[in-house]
């Protein structure tokens, strides 16, 4: 066949990849959406939990949809407030009673000391989130002119519910901008040039988008309700990092291929079947550990299993079809001013040859150094505090969250979000009386009734969220739960509470940080078993993929320390949300090995040419640059979710970039190596390393020590490869 006749046959098919990447794209954006289902919970938890049992035994009672706003009122200066202002605030609550259920609000209340006085004004919830936060905005507006030295604000269930609405405006698109231009910045450093950033760049950037799109579809056909901003966020940012590192893994050993190849579509063959092998290793673990969230308790990480999970599989097509093609189109001039050419040097590598060579002298040592870094960073971690009150959630305090604490100044701090027992009618009064003895409540009084189902509303002297508040809904169910007859009836077939179930707001909460650590104890060790399994099969052996997997987990511990002290030292967090543990960990241990299998497969790879000590050194050299990147990289887009208003997602972002780093540039870089080096061949046990097939390019072409003291002395080459 001619070398014309090849050429023409390798472009035929790269415009065919193209186009049929198109017709892909084109087919999966026609796809029809589906209703989104209700959320089962306003937790998102199962009817196997109190707090959802109560949501679902509040449909029975009259006032089922209607839920509080709260006005609270004070003096700007914090004095106490004046008749004159009394008066005024009890005119004020007469022109509200256009937003409350039933056209009446109550008359106000003032706090023991005088200085707040609270309005409820019972809002419709029954058209959803968005209708609730056109109405608390249209409140807001309603409390303007009062007289001066008087502040109004709305806080209540409904306010935090249009205030989170609020935040979240526009943030897919920030997150969009801000993503694309750190990866668009990562990447022209990198390859210092005008135009090779721009083919991974746009192959990425519709790679997310076809992501989002598919997910729409996806989540809400398998009965999972679609929580926008927070899932659609983290998978945003996790594929635009994944399908790049991928890119910048092939972008390299076609390089390195095209320094062998005069024919680029030949470089690319052999560039995929290099590369195809890591990179659908790397992928399928990621997607295994992102499905073990299928078995939480919490429908949102079920939601952005798979979501994330899809992301995952998009990212490894466009890598080993989409971006391949792009890129044999355009030819060699791509790379422009740095051009592979035949026989030309090899311009990566210098220093991180040296730096093997420095950890190949002495290998026990540089382990002990390394391993005793990880375990000083995890340290920060042993006065770690977790769980956030609902006022702490935000990185902005919104009007609801300072409306909350003004009135937990003057009031009860529970009085924003009563606590909702339910029980039969005949139990009430006893209810009433068991709750009103139980430390931590400040008040219980009888509420709506049904004919089968009576609530009775609690208040507790804690601020929602807290350790004082779970305290006493523990307490408070044990007493309630103790009440004779008082168990209402069952819900969706799940069989009965012992007596009355306690949930609404702070209850919720408290079930969640339960749920949280339910799928901690689950969870982790299956992503871990998963983890493990996927390198024994690539690998074919024990020692490493068990020295690996214990090298991430060193890795998420002391990542999780320095996080701490960071938060704590620094940001000034109060405590890690309860859902930060469980996300970080099943990130970091399904993206952190994920280097580690590109050097590793790589040392293996060199290794059936000249054994495992100089296998390592080969791909530690060649790698070196483009996994540095690639962390680099994928460190800072995880970075870029603190641009968000919730402090659970700059958590995530803040554990998992340090964790990446250090996986980057300490455990791939030191410390698994000097692990190899001080095993030798039994680090492949007890599986063993084959000589390289007759006529492999690793024979002849792997760059060896002298090729990469060459290319140092050669010129000029990219930051990536320097670095």
């Amino acid at each position: 066949m001619s070398v014309f006749t090849r050429v023409a046959r390798g472009r035929l098919a790269a415009w065919l990849t193209v186009a049929a990447a198109i017709v892909l794209s084109a087919v999966v954006f026609g796809l029809p959406k589906p209703d989104n289902p209700a959320s089962v919970s306003s937790t998102g938890l199962s009817v196997q939990w109190q707090s959802t049992q109560v949501e679902r035994l509040q449909d029975e009672l009259p006032s089922r949809d209607v839920q509080p706003a709260i006005v609270v009122v004070s003096r700007a200066d914090g004095a106490p407030l004046t008749e004159p202002d009394r008066a005024a605030i009890t005119a004020r609550a007469g022109e509200l009673g256009r937003f409350a259920v039933g056209g009446r609000v109550s008359p106000p209340q003032t706090s023991p000391d005088g200085t707040v006085a609270l309005l409820a004004v019972p809002m419709s919830t029954a058209d959803g989130q968005t209708a609730v936060a056109d109405a608390v905005a249209d409140l807001r507006r309603a409390l303007d002119g009062l007289p001066t030295g008087l502040t109004a604000q709305v806080t209540g269930a409904p306010a935090f519910t249009a205030d989170l609405t609020q935040v979240f405006e526009g943030a897919d698109v920030t997150l969009l901008a801000v993503t694309a231009g750190v990866v668009a910045l990562l990447l022209l450093v990198t390859y210092r040039s005008p135009f090779l950033w721009i083919v991974p760049l746009v192959v990425v950037g519709a790679t997310e988008q076809l992501t989002l799109r598919a997910v729409d579809t996806i989540v809400p056909a398998l009965g999972i309700h679609l929580q926008e901003g927070a899932v659609t966020g983290i998978a945003s940012v996790l594929v635009f990092g994944a399908a790049t590192d991928y890119a910048l893994l092939l972008i390299a050993r076609y390089r390195e291929e095209l320094r062998r190849e005069a024919d680029r579509f030949a470089a690319m063959r052999a560039a995929l079947r290099r590369t195809a092998e890591p990179i659908l290793a790397s992928g399928g673990t990621v997607v295994l550990g992102v499905l073990t969230l299928l078995l939480s308790e919490q429908e949102n990480n079920r939601a952005l299993a798979v979501a994330c999970a899809t992301g995952i599989v998009f990212a490894m097509l466009s890598a080993l079809f989409v971006l391949p093609a792009a890129l044999v189109l355009f030819g060699r001039g791509l790379f422009w001013p740095f051009v592979p050419r035949v026989g030309g040097p090899a311009r990566e590598g210098r220093l991180w040859g040296r730096l093997g060579t420095a950890v190949v002298r002495r290998p026990l040592p540089v382990a002990a150094l390394a391993t005793l870094l990880l375990a000083g960073l995890a340290l920060g971690g042993l006065g770690i505090r977790t769980g956030l009150s609902e006022t702490e959630q935000f990185r902005v305090k919104p009007e609801a969250v300072a409306g909350a604490e003004t009135l937990a100044r003057a009031f009860p701090a529970g009085t924003t979000q009563p606590v909702a027992v339910l029980t039969t009618p005949a139990a009430a009064p006893a209810v009433v009386a068991a709750a009103t003895a139980v430390p931590g409540v400040a008040s219980a009084r009888p509420g709506d009734a049904g004919t089968a189902v009576a609530q009775v509303d609690v208040v507790l002297e804690a601020e929602p969220g807290s350790a004082d508040s779970d305290r006493a809904i523990e307490a408070l169910r044990a007493a309630v739960a103790a009440v004779p007859g008082s168990a209402p009836p069952a819900v969706d077939g799940v069989e009965r509470f012992d007596g009355a179930v306690v949930g609404g707001t702070v209850a919720a909460t408290y079930d969640s940080k339960e749920a949280d650590g339910r799928d901690l104890r689950l969870i982790l060790p299956i992503i871990l078993l998963l983890v493990a399994a996927v390198l024994v099969l690539l690998l074919r052996g024990l020692v490493a993929p068990a020295l690996l997997v214990l090298t991430v987990v060193a890795s998420f511990f002391a990542s999780l320390g320095a996080a701490w002290l960071l938060f704590d030292l620094v940001l000034g967090f109060p405590a890690l949300d309860s859902g930060v543990l469980l996300l970080a960990f099943v990130f970091l241990v399904a993206l952190g090995v994920d280097y580690n299998i590109f050097l590793v497969t790589r040392a293996r790879e060199d290794a059936r040419r000249t054994g495992t000590r100089d296998g390592m050194l080969s791909a530690l050299r060649v790698t070196g640059g483009v996994i540095t990147s690639a962390g680099v990289l994928l460190a800072a887009v995880f970075a870029v979710l603190g641009v968000l208003p919730l402090i659970l997602l700059t958590q995530i972002g803040v554990i998992v970039c340090i964790g990446v780093l250090l996986d980057t540039l300490l455990v791939r870089t030191v410390l698994v190596p000097a692990l190899v080096f001080l095993l030798g061949d039994r680090f492949w046990w007890p599986g063993r390393i084959p000589p390289a097939p007759t006529g492999d390019a690793t024979d002849t072409d792997t760059p060896d020590a002298d090729d990469a003291g060459r290319a140092g002395r050669d010129g000029a080459e990219p930051a990536a490869a320097r670095s």
